[in-house]
């Protein structure tokens, strides 16, 4: 993984939360460690306000703020005393959470603070990064996943089973982390989820970053669970825009709006959907579960659109009822098509949330395609993905995500 940090760039960001901005957007930039909205960074800082009275505050990315493009103005300064006295309270429902972080910021036009604001409070280090690095996914998708993130990284890192994200999830990092972190732990590994690090320096907790990513591929290369090799397929020899346009047709008629179509059939997309084990290796669920609210947990695999939505409403239906208040479904159609024919199509009520979906999905060709080589992928359940899929602060990145000035 290459490190992007230049000590002329750098230069020209001079207070904390400048070098906060400086990193995430190196982050931002590499596509192997998060996609669109994905991943959050946050800094503690300590500064004075109005009445002359010093106040620690944690700046935290803004929820659906894209750490590529992410400004000063993308992070909302949380007042961290009070993230504290949360963290310590035994149950917090979102809703009421989300409130607790709205009213503690000290900034009016500031964004809402991420979901995973308290888990950034607790860490006691200045500077925490979280990233959804491919190569980390890959490694904890597989049905021994824990195991091998043992072997790449011994003790150096704390190892939190999945959660959903939030207030609990929050708890058990901080019971986990007080329990297994010492002076060599560098950062913490959310499985089927992603890769924290943090310092008390902007510069070493990027280092730590990239470091750890690096061991995941190198761990990956090692197994030969890296280089996917030179695709062969070859690309359809005749016209699809007929099987596109009725395809197109069907996924609007379902989604009740009309859909913009996104197609791609280079040789790696064909050789993934002609894979001889494209019915079970497409079909187990997203690489991480923040990736659901625009992909859908899976992809239609073919062109009857009318299944995919058929199957959809059975899987609201049987995880609906566990909800702790009522859930309205969302439309059935799919967003990811895998076709021998057309290759990958993705599907979108904009042009950009065709292409979202598209980058979304070739990286989870790629994750599975080396959790495959490695030993084999697995996603998280169903109902897991359905919890974050419906959950309201989800659907509010969507709703209201920051935008770049």
């Amino acid at each position: 993984m290459k490190n992007r940090w230049n000590d002329q760039e750098a230069a020209r960001f001079t207070d904390a939360l400048g070098l906060r901005v400086y990193t995430s957007r190196l982050l931002g930039q590499d596509e192997e460690l998060v996609l669109h909205g994905g991943g959050n960074t946050s800094v503690k800082i300590t500064q004075t306000n109005l009445l002359g009275e010093e106040e620690a505050l944690l700046y935290v990315k803004g929820s659906g703020w894209d750490l590529a493009s992410i400004d000063r103005a993308g992070f909302a300064p949380v007042r961290l005393d009070h993230l504290i006295k949360l963290s310590r309270l035994e149950v917090l429902p979102d809703p009421q959470m989300v409130n607790e972080l709205k009213t503690h910021v000290t900034v009016a036009s500031a964004p809402t603070p991420s979901v995973e604001t308290i888990l950034h409070a607790l860490l006691p280090y200045k500077y925490v990064d979280h990233t959804h690095a491919d190569a980390v996914v890959t490694v904890t998708n597989t049905p021994h996943g824990e195991d091998y993130i043992r072997e790449i990284y011994g003790d150096t890192v704390v190892i939190v089973p999945y959660v959903m994200p939030g207030f609990d999830l929050a708890r058990l990092c901080a019971q986990r982390f007080e329990a297994q972190h010492h002076d060599g732990t560098q950062g913490m590994v959310l499985m089927n989820h992603g890769i924290f690090s943090f310092a008390d320096s902007a510069r070493e907790s990027y280092d730590r970053m990239i470091e750890l990513v690096s061991r995941a591929e190198e761990f990956l290369q090692a197994r030969r669970a890296w280089d996917l090799g030179t695709p062969r397929a070859a690309a359809p020899d005749a016209s699809q825009r007929l099987p596109l346009a009725r395809l197109r047709r069907d996924l609007s008629r379902t989604a009740g709006a009309p859909m913009i179509l996104r197609n791609r059939c280079d040789p790696f997309v064909m050789d993934f959907v002609r894979r001889e084990d494209i019915e079970t290796v497409s079909q187990q669920g997203p690489a991480t579960p923040d990736h659901v609210i625009r992909t859908k947990r899976l992809p239609l695999l073919g062109r009857d659109v009318e299944a995919y939505a058929r199957a959809y409403r059975d899987y609201f239906e049987a995880h609906a009822p566990r909800a702790k208040e009522p859930k309205t479904m969302l439309d059935p159609a799919p967003r990811v098509v895998l076709d021998a024919e057309l290759g990958l199509c993705t599907a979108g009520r904009s042009a950009r949330e065709a292409l979202v979906v598209q980058e979304l999905y070739e990286h989870t060709m790629r994750i599975i395609a080396r959790a495959q080589r490695l030993e084999a992928y697995r996603a998280l359940p169903a109902k897991d993905i359905f919890d974050v899929e419906y959950w309201d602060l989800e659907q509010a990145k969507l709703r209201r995500g920051g935008r770049p000035p």
